[in-house]
């Protein structure tokens, strides 16, 4: 049996193809992907997988936005950092889901139902499911304002006054309409899940852009687009031809 890890951390996909190999030593991983784009450009083309285990949110989005593009029909066990109470409303679905820190049992028990499941022939994930988790992932509520630690003091920055988060030196860093820029000590990842996904994208592995920051959008070569906005970046914000699609319904669904 063939897998096939999609896993933004390196360590933890480390880890989970060194369970798997304890767990299950027929079973081959075949490689490692981290980002939206490459999956997208894998399950393009032909491929001999059996078994996905996916992290949902990964260097360049959410995981659901694979299949906005291509079809994965081989069972595929979500890998996820939330709690278990949300999961078990969807234990009863044709695929399982592994909380992090991952252990053996619960991944013994994700290989031993796959294997049942791609044995009934039912391993496909229905788009029912797809619609499902991507209601557990997308909080509830967004924050209105970070805490910004000062020397002795927290000051609070209203998410209306920021024009764009990027990762500089793995520290991400929030800038201002005004350009002052302030550091944050959580992961890209994590910042965007407490943003609007409505007034903030997530361009690319740097990058989170405000739409009312953006200034214009040019054409890019091989598909690509160029997105400036109203205040200078460290470097060119480039949207990837896979995500362009994705890009431009956001962009005028505001």
């Amino acid at each position: 049996m063939n897998a096939l890890i999609i896993e933004n951390e390196i360590l933890a996909a480390q880890n989970l193809q060194r369970l798997i190999s304890e767990v299950d030593p027929s079973i081959t991983v075949k490689g490692v992907l981290q980002t939206v784009e490459e999956s997208v450009e894998f399950f393009s083309n032909p491929n001999d997988i059996d078994i996905v285990f996916m992290d949902i949110h990964l260097a360049d989005g959410l995981a659901f936005l694979i299949f906005d593009s291509v079809t994965i029909s081989c069972p595929i066990v979500f890998t996820t950092a939330y709690d278990q109470y949300a999961l078990d409303a969807f234990k009863v679905n044709s695929i399982d889901y592994l909380l992090k820190p991952i252990n053996k049992e619960d991944l013994s028990k994700a290989i031993n139902k796959l294997r049942t499941l791609a044995s009934n022939g039912t391993g496909s994930l229905s788009q029912k499911t797809i619609e499902s988790l991507s209601m557990l992932v997308q909080p509830t509520k967004y924050k209105t304002h970070f805490l910004i630690p000062v020397r002795d003091k927290l000051m609070p920055l209203p998410v209306n006054d920021i024009a764009y988060v990027y990762v500089d030196e793995k520290l991400a860093r929030l800038v201002t309409f005004d350009q002052q820029s302030y550091s944050v000590d959580k992961p890209l990842e994590t910042i965007y899940a407490q943003l609007d996904p409505k007034r903030f994208f997530r361009a690319n592995r740097q990058y989170i852009i405000a739409h009312k920051a953006i200034k214009d959008i040019s054409l890019w070569p091989l598909s690509k687009l160029h997105v400036s906005l109203s205040i200078p970046t460290p470097e060119k914000i480039i949207i990837s031809r896979a995500r362009v699609g994705e890009f431009k319904d956001w962009y005028t669904s505001f």
